[in-house]
């Protein structure tokens, strides 16, 4: 385990967490009061955010087997939060077991919980980063202990860009990662958008904001910035249901969850 910034301080339950209240909303048992509190009040205002989360999830399964099944054996998670099996080293050892994975977030909750995701597939690795995204240069250097950089590597930041206000530049970060990266890496995103229903949206990014989490959705045009340079992969951007490039998902089933997400090659 590696602890690369600051963000291993005392476990805070007086105020809600982003990782906690995501927890809450796949049905796990690692949150509090507080954080059921500020979930149920953004379920008040977007009923179906449990199934979104579920979408999510469900979305960054497909899209890590995609990859290890392309060929990719080196995975750079940022934004893990709390460990659901089966968790993204899990999905992709079992296409190929030396895959090496390196996890990162910044909520001392998620450390606790580290552990989980260091059991590894004797023939591959993993690792986990004590870090935050606003500090990119910090995971590089630490995720190079474990990954080549001058392999492929595919960069995973799933429901994670919505928690990045546009005052810390999200795009320059994403950039930065990126551009670290190998010809031949993959970026792979999914965000939240008011896109469809802005009022319910703007309530939900205020329950966030006033438990102290920077939050902000964006619209279609604002995630495709995301990919500047970067070859997208069929289908393109597309909401999280209808991302399926191999045909795994009901076509029916969470079509109207507002969750942009793609995939894209660094040429």
């Amino acid at each position: 385990m590696t602890d690369a910034g600051t963000g291993a301080d005392a476990l805070d339950t007086g105020k809600p967490q982003s990782a906690r209240m995501y927890d809450y909303f796949l049905d796990g048992k690692d949150n509090y009061p507080v954080d059921w509190e500020a979930a149920e009040q953004v379920i008040s205002f977007f009923p179906a955010v449990k199934e979104m989360a579920r979408t999510n999830r469900d979305f960054m399964h497909r899209a890590a087997r995609l990859l290890a099944r392309r060929g990719i054996r080196q995975f750079l998670d940022i934004g893990t939060g709390i460990p659901t099996a089966p968790n993204l080293h899990q999905i992709v050892q079992a296409v190929t077991p030396a895959a090496h994975v390196v996890y990162a977030d910044n909520d001392p909750i998620v450390l606790r919980h580290a552990e989980a995701l260091l059991h590894s597939d004797p023939q591959g690795r993993t690792a986990y980063i004590q870090a935050d995204v606003q500090e990119p240069g910090k995971i590089l250097a630490a995720a190079r202990q474990t990954l080549d950089f001058d392999q492929p590597v595919a960069l995973s930041m799933v429901a994670l860009l919505h928690l990045v206000g546009d005052e810390d530049d999200p795009y320059a970060i994403v950039a930065e990662l990126v551009d670290a990266l190998a010809p031949g890496s993959y970026l792979a995103l999914s965000h939240a958008t008011g896109d469809f229903d802005p009022e319910a949206w703007e309530r939900v990014v205020e329950v966030y904001r006033k438990g102290g989490t920077t939050a902000q959705v964006r619209s279609r045009g604002e995630f495709t910035r995301f990919f500047a340079g970067l070859d997208l992969l069929d289908p393109g951007i597309e909401l999280a249901a209808r991302w399926d490039p191999e045909g795994e998902r009901p076509q029916t089933e969470g079509e109207t969850i507002p969750l942009y997400v793609g995939v894209a090659r660094k040429p």
